[in-house]
């Protein structure tokens, strides 16, 4: 990872309409584009995406979560980064197909340029598939990447502007339909293995036999291999684009957590302070229940997330339906998540902070005005004045 692959993600991420006219006038060639910029960026979604199904798991309510075991896990997460190589490689066709048709100039090479570059925002964004349950801001991220094709298709293909719209249009449901039917091959490869419960805590129940594991085959071990070389460059990337590469203490997230919420006393609490892949992370847990309410807080700072999770903030949405309510939406310089049942059985209430921290609370047999209450007892001001110490 060398600083000018950092300067250009953080340039096409931050600034698009500057940054193709410098891409459309680069020397380039086939080679250069895919070992210097696009392979490294795809292992972030390939790599997290691994952690977060099989090292972290996918959560549930209150103490449930499962996980992908280990080499169902490796298979998956090589499987998803060699159709991402082969997807570029099948759009740049798309892309360069289509320019006439949309008064443009055809040009193989120009045409992987926009499918590299543009793919940016959903590579980067694939960080958030560390934590599963923050894949939401993740999919909204990789949104971007739609605005960045509308801005450079005109640039690079020499289109019309006001052919962009049509033409980035035609670009991403093509997308869309060669990246299915590539998952479909590759999952008719991949061996059907499924997932195994665990708890959320660090802690495994005494009462669970031991799980025998199974040694690595060459190929496993191959995989491990090039996850380690590429958690190095993730690192390194994501704290780039973020300006940071530590978190807040984590002895501060501790502090605010309350005794009590939303009525509910506190049974449960554990803080984490680490990294994973490179990525620096600190998180304080809790659990609150009384009768049939349950609620879980979490606090998290992965300091390499907060210019992404703002970057996710430029694309809002709501959706609902006859049971259940989903929102994502900017209030201020702060985003925020809902997701609950109208029945209030369950839901789930996230915000993430200008400085990147985000407070989560699940529940169950609480309302949504219950859990902006809840949300609401902690001192939010606080944690979005903390310092990160680099590591």
């Amino acid at each position: 990872m060398n600083a000018t692959l950092i300067d250009r993600v953080r340039d096409i991420l931050l600034k698009p309409r500057d940054t193709w006219p410098v891409i459309d006038a680069e020397p380039a060639d086939v080679a250069g584009l895919y070992t210097r910029y696009y392979m490294i960026l795809a292992a972030i979604p390939a790599v997290c995406g691994f952690i977060g199904l099989s090292v972290i798991g996918v959560g549930g309510f209150f103490g449930s979560s499962f996980r992908l075991p280990l080499v169902a896990g490796l298979v998956h997460m090589v499987g998803s980064y060699v159709v991402s190589l082969v997807l570029v490689y099948l759009l740049a066709l798309v892309i360069d197909a289509l320019a006439p048709t949309f008064g443009g100039v055809k040009s193989p090479i120009q045409a992987l340029k926009v499918a590299v570059y543009g793919s940016t925002a959903s590579l980067v964004g694939g960080v958030f598939s560390l934590l599963p349950s923050l894949s939401m801001l993740g999919l909204l991220v990789a949104l971007y990447s739609i605005y960045l094709l509308y801005t450079g298709l005109p640039v690079l293909m020499k289109s019309p502007r006001e052919k962009a719209i049509p033409y980035t249009a035609v670009v991403v449901i093509a997308a869309i339909v060669l990246g299915a039917a590539l998952g479909w091959v590759v999952s008719l490869a991949t061996p059907m293995m499924s997932m195994v419960p665990s708890s959320m805590g660090r802690a495994e129940s005494p009462a669970e036999p031991p799980v025998a594991v199974p040694a690595p085959t060459p190929e496993a071990e191959a995989a491990r291999r090039a996850g380690e070389a590429a958690s190095k460059a993730l690192g390194t990337a994501t704290g780039a684009v973020a300006g940071t590469t530590g978190t807040v203490p984590v002895q501060s997230l501790r502090a605010a957590v309350p005794e009590t919420l939303g009525g509910l006393p506190r049974t449960a609490l554990e803080v984490s302070d680490g990294a994973a892949l490179g990525i620096a992370m600190a998180q304080a847990t809790a659990e609150y229940r009384q009768g049939d309410a349950h609620a879980r807080l979490s606090i998290v700072d992965a300091a390499g997330l907060g210019q992404l999770a703002q970057l996710a903030a430029t694309m809002q949405s709501e959706r609902e339906t006859e049971t259940h309510v989903e929102k994502n939406r900017k209030e201020g310089d702060r985003v925020v998540q809902e997701n609950y049942a109208k029945d209030g059985s369950t839901g789930e209430y996230k915000v993430v902070l200008k400085n990147g921290v985000i407070v989560g609370v699940q529940v169950e047999r609480l309302s949504i005005d219950e859990m902006k209450k809840a949300v609401n007892q902690i001192d939010l001001n606080t944690l979005e004045g903390l310092q990160r110490a680099a590591r």
